[in-house]
């Protein structure tokens, strides 16, 4: 996520994501006659388990109860796209409107797994297609994600294809992190613009050639944009966040729990197992740690021509280099020469988000599940 986008991926996120999406739906959890844990609750909601669930609301269960994963049980139900499930979920007083942790809402958990008919029944529903302020909304994770029918189905309904995350990433600049080139061509076609940087200064051109990219790079900038950009030295686009292995800890759960499951014994201690295992993980690798001076993102010369109505003859040109008129504070370099400049720091919202797995902001997660899609 040069941030520390699959945590999400501060490493730990993009495997810590995967990992339950091998666990869910198969081991024979044996539910409690009282009021469930958070960890038997969402374990139910996750198996579409409506019997029990309905119980539990019967007897009283809040229909807004948190699961020890991912937030309440309509979000839990979303995140799976059990439709069933919400709609339970929502008879009983669910609001679809509410948020977990991460800022994320039922809507936006429906729409990074690529659930199309849950999405749809949330809009439908009074989920917001839009949020306020700058927030992840559910077309930044149905293009992260590279789900095309969901990125065109938000975007007949109106999504706005230039909306800010929290760190002012669009679309466009997920898409091209990504390599996302069909969902790109979708944006761009709806009016993204393809000039929008975040806080870091990267562009969807600096994601596209970061990630090698270049298809994608040459659809999103001019000729001549283009032709700078596959000249500039590679490192001055910073550098590309990799995938790291799961940890040997949680594999050997993984495997144990698959053994369980095959000899059909019950595997829910060792999901417990998994959770906590899971959590300490995280905790161990949310410490402060010193930032690495990220090189300034890679930005093409270009020329500024300034005039004034009435006024013939005042027009001005200036060059602009890095970002400043050239001669003041830096020098104009030869075209394609692209050297990097000194480290651009975080504003301090960035700074002070919560542990962060990405170069496009997306934090930490709160369940081993979000790994469908996260950055390969």
């Amino acid at each position: 996520m040069r941030y520390v986008e699959s945590c999400l991926y501060c490493t730990l996120g993009r495997w810590l994501l995967l990992v339950c999406c091998v666990l869910a739906g198969s081991a024979s959890a044996q539910m409690s006659t009282a009021s469930p844990d958070p960890f038997t609750f969402g374990y139910a909601v996750e198996r579409g388990d409506l019997r029990t669930v309905t119980r539990w609301l019967d007897e009283g269960l809040d229909p807004e109860y948190q699961a020890a994963q991912i937030g309440t049980g309509l979000m839990v139900a979303a995140w799976y796209g059990h439709v069933e499930m919400m709609a339970l979920f929502v008879e009983r007083g669910a609001d679809v409107r509410r948020s977990n942790r991460n800022g994320e809402q039922a809507l936006q958990l429906a729409a990074w797994g690529g659930h199309r008919e849950a999405m749809r029944w949330l809009l439908e529903h009074g989920a917001p297609l839009e949020r306020q302020g700058n927030n992840w909304g559910a077309l930044h994770y149905a293009v992260f994600n590279g789900h095309q029918q969901l990125v065109e189905d938000l975007i007949a309904r109106g999504a706005n294809v230039n909306a800010l995350s929290p760190n002012l990433s669009t679309p466009l600049i997920l898409a091209a992190r990504e390599g996302r080139d069909e969902v790109a061509r979708r944006l761009l076609e709806s009016g993204a613009d393809a000039t929008a940087r975040n806080d870091w200064g990267d562009s969807a051109l600096t994601m596209a050639m970061r990630y090698d990219h270049l298809r994608l790079a040459k659809m999103i900038s001019s000729p001549e944009e283009f032709e700078i950009a596959v000249k500039a030295p590679k490192e001055s686009f910073g550098e590309a966040v990799r995938s790291a292995a799961v940890p040997p800890e949680i594999d050997v759960i993984l495997k144990e729990i698959r053994a369980a499951e095959a000899e059909g014994r019950s595997s829910v201690d060792l999901h417990k197992q998994l959770l906590a295992t899971t959590r300490a993980l995280q905790a161990s690798s949310a410490r402060p740690a010193v930032q690495k001076a990220m090189p300034r993102p890679y930005i093409p010369p270009s020329m500024v021509i300034t005039a004034r109505r009435g006024r013939p003859g005042a027009e001005r040109a200036q060059l602009m280099v890095e970002g400043q008129v050239a001669g003041q504070g830096v020098a104009a370099t030869p075209a394609g020469t692209g050297e990097a400049a000194s480290s651009a720091q975080p504003s301090s919202a960035q700074s002070a988000a919560a542990p962060q797995v990405s170069d496009v902001g997306l934090a930490a997660p709160d369940s081993p599940r979000r790994g469908a899609g996260t950055s390969r």
